[in-house]
């Protein structure tokens, strides 16, 4: 793996669903790449339904994003815990642009262009 990462608007609109539930969508939605990982889609705050998202006790660090926090999602077929992350605070410039976004775990949601 590189130590490479950019961000860079994503190209179309992307949807996240999760349990029968859409709880994002976004024509404003930021690409993260870092390295040899796949590609990672960022959707605004704004273009979530947030009143599904609740925060977790689960935190992670990033010596380029800092501190990442997590969040369950509610849907009517149950909760999917730890199922996205932000970095709140990013440490570096160059990850500075993902703050107020919010990512989400595309092995727990489905996250697609659409």
């Amino acid at each position: 793996m590189t130590n490479t990462m950019s961000i860079r608007p994503a190209s179309g609109k992307y949807v996240v669903r999760a349990g029968g539930a859409i709880v994002a969508e976004s024509a404003a939605a930021l690409e993260l790449s870092e390295g040899d990982l796949p590609a990672v889609i960022y959707f605004p705050r704004a273009d979530i339904a947030m009143a599904l998202l609740e925060k977790t006790q689960s935190t992670t660090k990033c010596p380029k994003k800092g501190m990442a926090s997590y969040y369950a999602i509610s849907t009517a077929s149950g909760q999917i815990d730890d199922a996205a992350w932000s970095y709140e605070d990013p440490k570096t410039d160059e990850a500075r642009a993902i703050k107020g976004h919010i990512a989400f775990f595309t092995d727990r949601v489905t996250v697609e262009r659409i």
